[in-house]
């Protein structure tokens, strides 16, 4: 396999891409860069095209014009080698819940021909915390304990690059603070991370950078702080602050996690 970019160079970079459904123009010129193990946010109504952008970067879809590149390879000249560096996790966990945990990674793994799947399989589990339930059938996970397989399961042969296209979609709030500290874990230890996603608390609590696509274009970037300062000074006022109903859930519930 050919060597990527050096890591001062972007893990994603993107130049005028464009695609069009027939007569209906959903990307008209996306530019921007991703710099290497962070995790970035795309943001975008529905239709603005994160899906579609996120396709593109994935070599399944072809674009009409510009260029893009992922960990140093082009998406369309060098789509083998893009492959190889990249995961892609949809919305919806995509295990097979007649398998153990154990299982479905080193099915995973055997067919990625990854050296010493047991290996592999054993340090996704720990990683991931999930050897507790490693060897119960994937059916009876919850929803949040299915997404860490999810995850873990992208992550055979150490992707650069992981895609994620809303990962919390359907979970509860507790769930979804278990899969907040996996991503917050993978860009820590090096991996970029491409996060689209709907909730703006998750962008904002996870994304070191983010891009909001809209009418087919990235209208504006920058970290969250960045963002904010493109708004008024905030006023200073006393109000009394009433708990939220999530401070209320999680001072009955908790926050600790069995697995389940």
């Amino acid at each position: 396999m050919n060597s990527p970019s050096t890591t001062s160079s972007p893990a994603i970079r993107v130049r005028g891409l464009e695609k069009a459904y027939g007569d209906v123009k959903v990307l008209t010129g996306v530019t921007f860069n991703v710099p290497r193990g962070r995790v970035a946010a795309l943001l975008g109504s529905n239709g603005a095209g994160k899906t579609t952008l996120v396709r593109i970067l994935a070599t399944l879809l072809p674009a009409d014009a510009g260029t893009a590149e992922v960990n140093g390879f082009d998406v369309r000249s060098g789509a083998r080698h893009v492959r190889e560096s990249i995961s892609l996790t949809g919305q919806f966990a995509a295990v097979d819940g007649l398998l153990t945990g154990r299982e479905n990674l080193t099915m995973i793994a055997k067919l990625l021909r990854v050296e010493n799947p047991a290996s592999s399989t054993d340090r996704l589990l720990n990683r991931l915390g999930l050897t507790e339930v490693a060897d119960r059938r994937a059916a009876t996970y919850s929803g949040g304990t299915r997404r860490r397989l999810d995850i873990a399961m992208s992550l055979i042969g150490n992707p650069a690059v992981l895609f994620l296209d809303e990962p919390t979609t359907g979970l509860d709030p507790q769930r979804r603070l278990e899969v907040w500290k996996v991503i917050d874990d993978l860009a820590k230890a090096g991996t970029t991370v491409l996060l689209t996603t709907q909730d703006l608390g998750e962008a904002e609590t996870l994304a070191d950078r983010v891009y909001i696509l809209h009418e087919g274009r990235i209208v504006t970037e920058g970290t969250v702080e960045e963002l904010k300062r493109l708004l008024p000074p905030p006023k200073v006022e006393y109000v009394e602050r009433q708990p939220t109903l999530e401070d209320v859930f999680f001072a009955i519930v908790g926050t600790a996690s069995n697995g389940e």
